[in-house]
């Protein structure tokens, strides 16, 4: 007879749920289950619902969403709000209906408002104006934390949220269009080196800060969060407030950030900034004392997650995502 926790990672191809999976397979206790775009489409309410009608799964992680940079987010805003909307309802409730007690949903950090107070703690939640250019994608991830607290409330499910500061790492997305900030520096960086560049122009004036968690720290991290018990919901806590925020409480200026990018991929040349580039906000760092509170801190410094990631790079230049 097969006693072994049966746990649903949706997403699984992806830069979290990979880690995730990564770190689940270490637990000779748990069976992971993980399906393809092909075998389960999330956005076909039917098939979801099959799925977990048959499967008889246990817990889930729900790590699968449509992501992206600005310009992807600006061009295809449709898109991203209703496919990550569809994704969290059909997933979510069907995990209801199947009697799934436990699960846990992945959100982000532009949840919170453009102009939160910094750190940004959990309490700033709609309290205030969403950056503009990834509103529909926030306004979808907002959605899935109260898709969580709605069904705790009403039904009586444990279902928890948990909120990442700035994410990179191994299989990271380094399309040179359309990823995040770590990886296109990685690969510029490294692509200047094998040019022989004798100078790399980075956007902007460097004084923006930013705070970047390793993946491996993520996923650590969300599978603490789905392992807690009641202390998760302590008298210093609102009883409905599912979602947690995870990151380093740790921030650095953009200029640091490259700098020490050119130094992990050994880029000896000059680095000059243009400050006719925008900004940005001037800081997004997370609070997370909620965390650091339950007996999680995270790992991986920055120099060392850069080192990882840049490793990977090297080694997957055929297999980038994106």
């Amino acid at each position: 007879m097969n006693n072994k926790k049966r746990i649903f990672v949706a997403g699984h191809n992806g830069m979290v749920g990979s880690a995730i999976v990564c770190q689940l397979e270490n637990n000779e206790n748990i069976e992971i289950v993980v399906r393809s775009r092909k075998e389960l489409d999330l956005t076909n309410q039917q098939a979801v619902s099959d799925f977990f009608q048959t499967e008889k799964i246990d817990q889930v992680y729900l790590a699968a969403a449509k992501v992206g940079g600005i310009v992807a987010n600006n061009t295809y805003p449709a898109d991203f709000i209703y496919e990550n909307l569809i994704i969290e309802c059909n997933i979510i409730n069907s995990a209801h209906l199947a009697g799934i007690q436990r699960l846990l949903f992945l959100g982000s950090s532009c949840i919170y408002p453009k102009l939160a107070e910094q750190p940004m703690s959990e309490s700033a939640l709609l309290t205030g104006t969403l950056e503009e250019t990834n509103e529909p994608y926030a306004i979808a991830k907002i959605a899935g934390i109260k898709l969580c607290e709605s069904y705790n409330r009403q039904y009586g499910r444990d279902y928890r949220s948990v909120m990442p500061t700035n994410l990179y790492g191994v299989r990271d997305n380094f399309h040179p269009e359309n990823s995040h900030v770590i990886p296109a520096l990685l690969r510029r960086f490294h692509e200047a080196k094998l040019n022989g560049d004798k100078e790399v122009i980075a956007w902007g004036s460097g004084k923006p800060m930013r705070e970047f968690l390793y993946v491996d720290d993520m996923a650590a991290a969300s599978i603490y969060v789905m392992n807690l018990g009641k202390e998760l919901y302590n008298s210093n806590t609102e009883p409905m407030l599912s979602h947690i925020n995870v990151g380093t409480g740790v921030d650095c200026t953009i200029k640091d950030l490259v700098e020490t990018v050119a130094k992990v991929v050994g880029f000896e040349g000059e680095i000059k900034f243009d400050a006719t580039k925008p900004d940005g906000a001037p800081r997004k760092l997370m609070n997370v004392e909620r965390l650091e509170s339950l007996g999680w801190e995270y790992s991986v410094s920055l120099e060392d997650g850069l080192t990882l990631a840049y490793q990977w790079f090297v080694d997957n230049q055929d297999k980038f995502r994106g």
